[in-house]
């Protein structure tokens, strides 16, 4: 659960209030970086877990800046085929709701974190491409971080990110194709179901501030 949250928590620069379709990958990044950073740093509510606030905050910066079908589709695999059009979107909702749910946790613990970014160059028709950055914590060992990102009607999103070069969408691939197999597709959405449902009712855990 700490890496999940890590690699959720290093997601935030996602988040922007500039329009997607009119700045490259790599500069949306960048530019939206230090505007959530900052509003993580200085709201103490947040920190603590207000769970309004930070659900607020995750739904106006972060969401809008993913693909989370893309995520969904790559995340189930070759079961994607064979869901029906109810069940995928009976998917993409849950496992965003997944998602979201983990976010509320890694908003309590992420700060003083720094964001390094890596050169970066991409072909003027890339419809996919890779940004990379690095992580850096005082008194911790840099995190480097790949987010993978493609061209939508909607602007740059990201449909994967990988963390000391493990793939999110990956670390569920395995756990979900386990749970179809056994169950089926109406049990991987069952499965999430009932997590988000257990997570909404558990309150975050808070994190002293000095």
């Amino acid at each position: 659960m700490k890496k999940l949250v890590s690699m959720v928590a290093v997601l935030l620069c996602m988040a922007g209030a500039a329009q997607a379709e009119a700045v490259a990958p790599d500069v949306l990044i960048r530019n939206t970086a230090d505007d959530v950073l900052a509003i993580v740093k200085q709201d103490k509510d947040i920190r603590a877990g207000d769970q309004k606030k930070i659900l607020a905050l995750v739904d106006a910066k972060v969401l809008p800046h993913f693909d989370f079908t893309r995520m969904t589709q790559l995340a189930v695999g070759k079961h994607w085929r064979s869901a029906s059009n109810d069940q995928k979107q009976a998917l993409v909702t849950e496992f965003r709701n997944l998602l979201v749910r983990t976010y509320t946790k890694a908003f309590t613990v992420y700060r003083d974190q720094t964001i390094e970014y890596k050169p970066f160059k991409m072909a003027a028709d890339a419809p996919e491409v890779t940004v990379r950055t690095v992580i850096n914590k005082p008194g911790q060992p840099p995190i480097p971080v790949d987010y993978e990102m493609r061209k939508t009607p909607g602007g740059w999103k990201a449909y994967d990110v990988s963390i000391e070069g493990v793939s999110m969408v990956n670390s569920y691939r395995g756990t979900f194709a386990t749970e179809i197999e056994q169950n089926g597709i109406n049990g991987l959405i069952k499965m999430l179901s009932d997590k988000n449902a257990g997570a909404a009712n558990a309150p975050l855990k808070e994190v002293k501030t000095k």
